[in-house]
């Protein structure tokens, strides 16, 4: 790691105050708010707060985006407002080297539509058939008591997954429902979570910092749906990383 991009982070903790009074910070950076990678990154950043709460843990993001946009990804994300920053370009992206994409000169749109059918997006078409196969390797995500709402006029409950398929593992067509729920938010508010088209193919990345602001875990993602390292667990790496330092 070089020192350049260890003092680029450490001026964007200044920057935009990621102190934190914990041990660890993860940093995030996502693309546009209206980014499928954006949506599902804090889901579960918020289901892991609620269930390791007293872990020694700041988390902080960024995203491309703006104020009222920045609302609406909370209210239905669950992830704090307080924690979250909106940038109007991606020039911090920029300049920490994250990938831009694919850009075949045609625009954000259609260079986005490419990505999500495999075109320099290589695990994309992967991660899009285990949402529909299932995955008896990764966690499931509904349970018997979640009300399921797809596209809003079709309302089902979290059990009719384990009456089918069981329970334990990730059901067929569970990770599809929740990307299609999550798919429904952006397109019914795109105006306000898709801030510029140019930055549909912006990836995002993640870094854990110790509480000296050294980076002890990077990731960059360069697949949409790819936002980890490991997507069948898509926040292990904290777990793997600092279980026993907590």
């Amino acid at each position: 790691m070089t020192d350049k991009f260890q003092n680029d982070i450490n001026d964007l903790v200044d920057k935009y105050n990621f102190k934190g009074d914990k041990k660890f910070k993860l940093v995030i950076l996502f693309g546009l708010l209206g980014d499928f990678d954006s949506f599902e990154y804090a889901i579960n950043l918020k289901n892991f707060i609620a269930n390791n709460h007293d872990k020694n843990l700041d988390i902080f993001a960024l995203a491309i985006g703006n104020q009222k946009g920045k609302e609406k990804f909370c209210n239905f994300t669950g992830f704090s407002e307080d924690n979250l920053i909106v940038v109007s370009d991606n020039q911090i992206h920029k300049n920490l080297k994250l990938s831009r994409g694919l850009d075949i000169g045609l625009g954000g749109w259609f260079n986005m539509l490419l990505m999500l059918s495999g075109i320099n997006s290589f695990k994309t078409i992967k991660e899009v058939i285990r949402g529909y196969t299932g995955d008896r390797k990764a966690m499931q995500i509904y349970s018997d008591f979640d009300k399921v709402n797809v596209l809003n006029f079709l309302r089902v409950s979290g059990n009719s997954f384990r009456q089918v398929f069981g329970d334990g593992y990730l059901r067929p067509f569970e990770l599809a429902t929740f990307r299609l729920n999550n798919m429904n938010e952006i397109i019914q508010n795109w105006c306000d979570y898709i801030l510029d088209e140019e930055y549909l193919p912006q990836r995002g990345a993640s870094f854990l910092l110790n509480n000296k602001n050294q980076v002890i875990y990077k990731f960059f993602s360069s697949d949409v749906l790819g936002y980890s390292s490991n997507m069948r667990d898509p926040l292990g790496f904290l777990s793997d990383l600092i279980k026993e330092k907590f």
